[in-house]
Order: structure tokens, then C-alpha cells, then sequence
């Protein structure tokens, strides 16, 4: 068999197949033992009728429309692995004719394929990466974690203004742009943080330097990409809210002693409980290292993808992610609203956050595959069968025979493609280790500097505007 391959527009290709004429002749010939073994011939024993007799029984042409049906679904799947193609949905044939005896066959389809990306870059991949072991600052991070775990609020003085580092209990009454009271935002009762991401950075500055006792009502726009986790549902909409401090509380965090390191986490010290943090993290690391590195190479990667990706490929990712999804959904027996709620997202979201997903995901397969193809890399036949062997099926070989007749032997040698590529791109990576549990705490600390600087002028203006 030959296989010629033209270049279309539109990611397409036309494949022309030329079949010799001794394997024509050879299928014909089984083909007549088979219809001979199959019918029953008046005057004949089975399997013994001639040729003649089965044309003239079936038809001149039954033998020959049978081969060629035949050859046609068994040889354009092994004419894309013979050419290396990646197709994109399966083969349209072109007209045929009936195969003849003593001659070779030749038909043509087309066929599209993946496209091909450019990247605006082949040098290595630049990324930042935590360290392997355990820093002060990450330590830290968890130590703190812990204790917050155990964090009580103690009610302030009544004189004390809401800061962004206390936390108040409100009552809450919430109302549309109609009157209607909103139940999930009306509340007798309810612990707020500013900066916790229940509300919105308006709703906190409202919030902020308030009193025990003191009552306020004011009206929002919320934005319709608003994130807030209470407000969720009223992304898009004017929400008019009438809040009293009942109280303001002080955040109150066990101090991390000896002595609280002993009795509430059950570690010999303090010097003890770093030690085991120190461990556990050592070893979280070690197995998520390589996963991190990838996930950033991948992200740098992607952004060097050359012009958009064709919008039937997101479009099939994007079924694919979706039934993944519910299929994950099902077995957490969670409903799609639960997880809206959980997530607070709105229906929008979640489908816009899909899509997001869907189009880097495409992105990230073609980037792959082009630096696979820049660097010359190849999967051999060899390497195709070895990933058959480690499948565990009974019978790997015939396995492989049946996804090379199927026309699907070209998704294992894409695979195999991407993780040779993947593999280069690991290895010759430019790293920056970088400590970003101390670089988060440093923003963390110039962002309360802001907040209170934010808060102090605040209150001047109050102060100024009661003179």
C-alpha cells in the first residue's frame, strides 16, 4: 500500500491510498471462499461453487462491492498511521469504484487534522519554584495556621471602633432594589471579618468604624463579576442594607508556648512541633514538586502560543471537562447547586470559568506538540507497543492491532509526543527558587500598613465632618 498526502486549507488534508494489485487479487479470492463457505449452492457442496456460479447467483458485482467496502474501512486507518497524521473527527471519502481483479485500487479522502501552533519562543522555560526544604517562613505560616485554629473573639469595649483587624457581630437586614428582604443576607446575628471575602471591599468599608450600638444603612451596586461569598447571588443588582453593631470583637489567637505546644497539640515543645512541621512539609513537597514544576512550565508555556486555537477543539474539551465533572459530582453525591453554593459562583461563572479551562487545556496539548515537533522528536512503533505492554492487558499486541484498525493508534503517539515534551521541557527548565511563604507574609504586612492608613483618614474625615 501507498500513501500520498496534499495539503489543504482549513487544517485538511487529502490522503490518496494505492493498494497493489496481488492484494486486491488476494482479497478477492478469500472473498469468494468465504461467500462459497457462507451460502448454499444448488448442485454444489459448501464451500465448493465456482466463481461463476456465485455471480451468477449473487451478482456480478456482490464479490467486487464487498472487497472494496472491506478494503476501504480496513486500510484509511492504517494510511493515517502510515503518514503520521493527527485527525480531528473521521475520513470523507471521495467517489469510488469497484476494485477489478488484476488491478491495483486507488481511492483519496480528506481527512482534518490537529492544527498546527507556532510558539513566540523555543529557548528554555523560565519558572520560579518553593524550595525542596522547608523554610523559616513556611514553618512559621503553619504554626500560625494551627494556632488560629484554636482563634477566640472577645468582646472589645463599647468605645472601640471597627479595624480591619477586628472582627463585629451585626444585625443584618438586607433588601432588593423592590423592598423585597434578601432571607440569605438578613440576619439577627452574624460574625463579620473585613477582608474575609464574605462581603465585598465596599460592604467593609461601610462596616469599618463602627461602634457597639451604632446603626447604619446604606445601598451597593454589586458588581456583576462580584466575588463576595454572601453576595453572590446578587451579582449585578442594587442591594440596600440596614446593619447594626451589636459588638465589636477582638480577634484573641493562643500565643504559641511550650506549654500550649504540650497540652493542646500534644508536641514535647515548641522546638518539637517545628521539627514535625518541618518533616511533614519536607515530605508534601517531595511529592508535589514535580506536579508544581510541570504546572508552571505549562503556564509559561502557554502564553507563547502564536494566534487563537480553533473553537471546536475547546468546544470538545469543553464536553469532556463537563463530564468529568458531573461524573465527580455523582460520586460526591453533591448536587450542581450545592456546588455553586460551596463555591459561590453564579451558573455564568461557572460555564465562563469552563470555557477558561477548556481553551488553556487545548492550548497546552498544541504548545506541547509544536515544541515536540521544533525539537524533532519522534515515537517510534517500539515506543507505541511498549506503552500497550504497561496497559495491562491480557493481550497487549492484540490490543494494538485493534486501535491501529480502529484508526485511533494516532491518540497514543500524540500522547507519547506531548510527554517527550514534556519530559525536555522539565529537565532543561531555568529555575528560581523563591521562599513565597515569606514573600506573601511581607505583602500581607504592607497591605495591613495600607488598610490602617486607609482607616485612620477615614475617621479623620468623620471626626471633621462632626465638627
Amino acid at each position: 500500500m501507498e500513501t500520498k498526502v496534499e495539503s489543504l486549507e482549513g487544517n485538511k488534508v487529502k490522503v490518496t491510498v494505492t493498494v497493489d494489485a496481488a492484494d486486491i487479487d488476494g482479497r478477492i479470492k478469500k472473498t469468494y471462499k468465504d461467500f462459497a463457505r457462507k451460502y448454499n449452492f444448488p448442485g454444489f457442496r459448501k464451500g465448493k461453487a465456482p466463481r461463476p456460479v456465485i455471480d451468477n447467483a449473487l451478482g456480478a458485482e456482490a464479490v467486487a462491492a464487498t472487497v472494496t467496502d472491506e478494503l476501504l474501512n480496513s486500510t484509511w486507518a492504517a494510511a493515517i498511521d502510515e503518514a503520521k497524521l493527527s485527525p480531528v473527527g473521521g475520513p470523507s471519502m471521495e467517489d469510488t469504484d469497484l476494485v477489478r481483479a488484476g488491478e491495483p485500487y486507488e481511492y483519496a479522502f480528506t481527512i482534518e487534522t490537529r492544527p498546527e501552533v507556532e510558539l513566540s519562543s523555543y529557548e528554555p522555560v523560565a519558572i520560579e519554584m518553593p524550595f525542596a526544604e522547608a523554610t523559616e517562613a513556611e514553618i512559621d505560616e503553619q504554626m500560625q495556621a494551627m494556632a488560629e485554629h484554636y482563634t477566640d473573639y472577645e468582646d472589645a469595649s463599647a468605645a472601640t471602633k471597627m479595624k480591619p483587624e477586628n472582627y463585629a457581630d451585626l444585625t443584618m437586614k438586607a433588601t432588593d432594589a423592590e423592598g423585597n428582604e434578601i432571607a440569605s443576607l438578613t440576619s439577627e446575628s452574624r460574625l463579620f471579618g473585613p477582608g474575609t471575602g464574605m462581603f465585598s471591599e465596599a460592604f467593609d468599608a461601610e462596616i469599618l468604624g463602627m461602634k457597639k450600638g451604632q446603626t447604619k444603612e446604606f445601598t451597593l451596586d454589586i458588581p456583576a463579576d462580584e466575588q463576595a461569598v454572601l453576595l453572590a447571588g446578587q451579582a449585578g443588582k442594587p442591594v440596600t442594607f440596614e446593619v447594626t453593631c451589636n459588638v465589636v470583637k477582638k480577634k484573641a489567637t493562643p500565643e504559641i508556648t511550650d506549654e500550649w505546644a504540650k497540652e493542646t497539640m500534644g508536641f514535647e515543645s515548641v522546638e518539637d512541633m517545628r521539627e514535625r512541621i518541618k518533616e511533614s512539609l519536607e515530605m508534601q513537597k517531595g511529592n508535589m514538586m514535580p506536579r508544581i514544576k510541570e504546572n508552571n512550565i505549562m503556564v509559561e508555556l502557554r502564553e507563547r502560543v502564536e494566534g487563537d486555537v480553533p473553537e471546536s477543539m475547546v468546544e470538545e474539551a469543553e464536553t469532556s471537562l463537563l463530564q468529568d465533572f458531573f461524573g465527580q459530582l455523582q460520586q460526591a453525591g453533591m448536587t450542581f447547586d450545592a456546588y455553586l453554593g460551596s463555591q459561590g459562583i453564579t451558573p455564568d461563572q461557572f460555564k465562563a470559568d469552563l470555557k477558561a479551562q477548556s481553551a488553556d487545556h487545548v492550548k497546552e496539548e498544541l504548545a506541547l506538540e509544536a515544541w515536540a515537533r521544533h525539537n524533532n522528536m519522534e515515537v517510534t512503533d517500539e515506543d507505541i507497543s511498549a506503552e500497550f505492554a504497561k496497559s495491562g492487558a491480557e493481550d497487549p499486541a492484540a490490543l494494538e492491532q485493534e486501535w491501529r484498525e480502529a484508526g485511533r493508534l494516532h491518540l497514543i503517539r500524540t500522547g507519547l509526543l506531548r510527554s517527550k515534551a514534556i519530559e525536555d521541557l522539565m529537565e532543561n527548565a531555568s529555575v528560581t527558587e523563591v521562599d513565597f511563604a515569606a514573600k506573601a507574609a511581607e505583602e500581607k504586612k504592607s497591605a495591613k500598613k495600607t488598610t490602617k492608613k486607609k482607616a485612620a483618614k477615614t475617621d479623620e474625615k468623620a471626626e471633621e465632618a462632626a465638627e
